[in-house]
This record gives C-alpha cells, sequence and structure tokens, in this order.
C-alpha cells in the first residue's frame, strides 16, 4: 500500500477543487461545527478514506460523497482524531 506524506495531503488541501467541495460541505452544514455547534476555525473532516487499489494510492480529498464529509470545529476535529482512527475503505 502507497502511504501519502503529510506534506503531499497539505499540498492537496490547497488544490482549488478541494476548496470547492470544502465550502459545498459548509454550506450544507450551515458553516456550524456538527458536534459543538461553534462558527470559528472550521474544518471538513473525512468520515473514512478510500484506497484505490488498482491505482495503487488514495482517493483525492475531493473525491468523497457527501455522506462521508462532515464539518467540525478544529477543536473537535483534533479530538476526533485523538480518540478514533479514521477507516480505510479498499476499493
Amino acid at each position: 500500500m502507497k502511504q501519502i506524506t503529510e506534506e503531499v495531503y497539505r499540498e492537496k488541501l490547497n488544490d482549488a477543487r478541494w476548496e470547492k467541495r470544502r465550502q459545498q460541505i459548509l454550506i450544507r452544514d450551515r458553516f456550524r461545527c456538527l458536534n459543538c455547534s461553534s462558527n470559528e476555525n472550521l474544518q471538513v473532516h473525512h468520515r473514512q478514506y478510500h484506497y484505490l487499489q488498482a491505482e495503487n494510492r488514495y482517493a483525492d480529498p475531493w473525491d468523497y460523497s457527501d455522506e462521508l464529509l462532515i464539518t467540525l470545529c478544529e477543536a473537535c476535529h483534533q479530538k476526533g482524531h485523538a480518540l478514533y482512527a479514521v477507516p480505510v475503505k479498499y476499493i
């Protein structure tokens, strides 16, 4: 399995395609954290990651369906990652 580095992932999060997708989710969630209702320091969290076996890579951040993306404030996002591992689905 090919790993993605944090540097490469951060570059993808600066991509215009991710920014567009992120805005769609923020609008859907009314610019509120779905855990605590905060409207500050909002981030979009992937509820699972997809590993594309035939391509030996992870799916790009913008290529996930709505139900796999959720708006969280930075604090709730960090707490979630500290408590739970994001599952990987092999496709």
